[in-house]
């Protein structure tokens, strides 16, 4: 089902999404720069209430299995949504996009088809879901195992 569309205007690639429940007018999608592999292609984002200019969700480039079609997928989120919104986006910066939503099979603790990835480093048995090892003990204790030896505020890139 196609609910949405993105189109180049002014150099900057701009659409909106529209659901009977979700309105989306004004959405565009920024390119990430990123040499990391697994970085998204794109941040969509969008002003919120206040104006301001936030991320509501995130885009990678996939490959369809059956035809080789390079389209993007990913989804939009956010705190006021009751679940996020999975969305695919299917043709090309020059020729704009269409945005599809195709319904997912969902558990309570995430997405319901769970495969253990390839690529993953040694030791990681690809089923912590991007979330990494657990800095709680047994008994919900902080643990020393995986946990930074020392806290503060500062975040590191």
């Amino acid at each position: 089902m196609n609910i949405g569309e993105f189109n180049l205007s002014k150099g900057r690639i701009i659409g909106w999404i529209a659901t009977r429940a979700i309105d989306l007018p004004k959405l565009a999608l920024r390119p990430v720069e990123s040499e990391n592999e697994l970085a998204p292609a794109y941040e969509i984002i969008a002003p919120n209430v206040g104006g301001r200019v936030v991320q509501v969700g995130a885009l990678w480039e996939a490959v369809a299995k059956k035809t080789g079609e390079v389209f993007l997928q990913g989804h939009v989120d956010d705190p006021s949504m009751p679940e996020a919104l999975p969305i695919a986006l299917f043709g090309s910066v020059e020729e704009g996009y269409r945005v599809a939503w195709r319904r997912q099979e969902r558990d309570d603790f995430g997405p319901a088809i769970r495969t253990p990835r390839d690529n993953a480093p040694s030791g990681n048995r690809g089923d912590d879901y991007g979330f990494g090892d657990s800095t709680a003990d047994g008994s919900g204790g902080l643990s020393s195992q995986g946990a930074a030896s020392d806290f503060d505020d500062e975040v590191r890139v």
